[in-house]
């Protein structure tokens, strides 16, 4: 055999194949790999690129199954509240965004945690201090709320007499009055008066969070909404684009929003898109249906009432976004046209909604390859946990989210009750119960790191540097074992976008989609995991980030 373009040696290999074999050397020629083993010293010749392990850990490439680059590639251009943690934070960088940025109509952005304020819900007054005039639109890092001054209630015409959106809801005070947060759909009523981003503004956001992705060793994603919601845009030109020049590096699924305002009339537009966009590295051959919203704003759709924090059932029970009979009709339809589905579901309602319409597909489609998945899976009613393998739907995890922190505490737990506390990200019992797992991090709802994510998979507690506070692990009996979330986060993400026949695990004839890591996690103890940093990111064999200390 011909000497290699590069050599990885002398440090353990995850392959994430079938029996998760081990090696300890990789070689990789024309973008593939060409052998794995232990002793490839017969292919380093004069040209050979080779790169000493010395003692770390090379992984597939992270693949990460439910992000937003675009979106979090603009924030990081705006006003990026994501590493604050407190109200007087948000203000001080608001402050200094304003003042760095006279010329600005509207102060955009956004980032901040829920947990920061009393009830989840910042108010206008709060934000006019430091925005008296120029309006402000700042979503959290959910982005199911936002937070607006007075100046923009004022232009948005909301006041006391504006009815509540179907699907959100303005945050009141006794009198009616608006307070400030908007909930769900009730964003519209401010961002629509918000002019779109240029093309040139949405390219340099993409391009942003491509750089940032990278950086945490991830390769390929699942863009969770290609289309207009919230603040964002149709991102579709923006990556076709970039995929027709060659400078999207990263392997790219667009899942394409599901305009949850209109009905089945919008399938034919869907399908031109997906023959639009499509382009090489990018493929926009997923649908995203958020079916509904979050329990910390009471709008996760659950089969009983939320409680109303002392204990009391209230009346409501969530918001299921698109109605089970149009879901139960547009998911065989989708699954017909060759369309995989990309649910979001937080509550048990939402979940069991979204597994009856793949149940309702399967029996008019018999089973096709759509590889459905469901992502967030906060609650989930246990009798529904063996459907995910019984339907063929992968259970995609953001794990960074199992885990006992303020907004858990303070806005989740007292309003869930029991048994719902104890049906939180059940990740074990869907391994035992054999489904498929695979991993993304909702970026930017929060950090796209996989091996923070994976620490708290193994640990059920947060990883060094993203604890506030110190407690105990989260509904332990539902941790997975490290080798299994290592897995999901690169082969089962890889068999959610279709990408698992080249991407995904390191074996002969696969793309050189390779992350070293600074350390073997596997060597040193579990309460380490989230401590680990990636040193190199590959793509198809070319280095895409290496870090000052590669």
């Amino acid at each position: 055999m011909a000497s290699a373009d590069l050599v990885f040696t002398g440090g353990p290999v995850f392959t994430a194949d079938t029996v998760r074999s081990r090696a300890s050397a990789v070689a990789v020629s024309g973008g593939r790999i060409v052998a794995v083993g232990h002793d490839l010293t017969d292919l380093i010749g004069a040209r050979t690129e080779v790169v000493d392990l010395a003692g770390r850990l090379l992984v597939p490439g992270f693949q990460d199954a439910h992000v937003h680059p675009v979106s979090g590639g603009l924030e990081l251009l705006r006003c990026d509240l994501g590493e604050g943690t407190t109200e007087a934070d948000y203000l001080a960088t608001i402050a200094e965004y304003a003042a760095s940025h006279p010329d600005e109509e509207w102060i955009l952005g956004g980032g901040w945690a829920m947990s920061a304020f009393p009830g989840g819900t910042p108010t206008a007054a709060v934000l006019d201090r430091v925005l008296p005039d120029r309006p402000a639109f700042l979503p959290n890092r959910d982005g199911h709320g936002a937070w607006v001054n007075s100046a923009a209630l004022r232009l948005a015409g909301i006041d006391r007499d504006t009815p509540d959106p179907d699907d959100g809801r303005i945050e009141r005070d006794a009198d009616g009055h608006p307070t400030g947060t908007l909930h769900e759909g009730a964003m519209s009523l401010v961002n629509r008066l918000i002019d779109d981003p240029s093309p040139a503004f949405l390219r340099e956001a993409l391009f942003a969070g491509q750089r940032y992705l990278h950086s945490f060793g991830i390769t390929a994603w699942q863009d969770a909404i290609v289309g207009t919601y919230s603040d964002l845009v149709d991102q579709g030109e923006t990556y076709r684009e970039a995929a027709r020049d060659g400078s999207l590096t990263g392997k790219v699924v667009g899942a394409l929003w599901w305009d949850r305002t209109a009905g089945l009339e919008q399938i034919p537009s869907l399908v031109d898109r997906r023959d639009r966009f499509s382009h090489g590295r990018f493929q926009a051959t997923s649908i995203k249906i958020m079916q509904d919203g979050v329990a910390e704003n009471f709008t996760a759709s659950m089969l009983a009432p939320y409680h109303d924090g002392h204990g009391h059932p209230t009346d409501n029970s969530g918001i299921s976004f698109v109605d089970p009979e149009i879901l139960d009709e547009a998911v065989p339809q989708l699954d017909a046209l060759g369309f995989q589905v990309h649910f979001h579901a937080i509550g048990d309602r939402a979940v069991r909604q979204c597994l009856d319409a793949v149940e309702h597909a399967i029996a008019r489609n018999g089973r096709t390859d759509g590889r459905h998945h469901i992502a967030h899976l906060q609650v989930i009613h246990p009798d529904d946990v063996a459907r995910f393998r019984e339907l063929g739907v992968a259970a995609n995890m953001q794990s960074l989210w199992a885990t006992y922190e303020p907004q858990m505490i303070d806005l989740t737990l007292p309003f869930l009750g029991e048994p719902r506390i104890a049906w939180q990200y059940p990740f074990g019992d869907l391994l035992r119960a054999g489904a498929v797992l695979a991993a993304g991090s909702d970026w930017s709802v929060s950090t796209p790191d996989p091996l923070a994510a994976i620490h708290t998979a193994v640990n059920r507690k947060a990883a060094p540097g993203h604890e506030e506070g110190e407690y105990e692990a989260f509904l332990p009996e539902q941790a997975i074992d490290l080798a299994t979330s290592l897995t999901a986060y690169t082969a089962g993400s890889a068999w959610v976008n279709h990408l698992d026949e080249t991407t995904g695990t390191i074996e002969v004839g696969k793309a050189a989609d390779l992350a070293v890591l600074d350390r073997d996690p596997f060597a040193g103890p579990a309460d380490r995991i989230g401590a680990t940093r990636v040193l190199q990111t590959f793509v198809d064999g070319s280095r895409v980030y290496a870090s000052e200390d590669a």
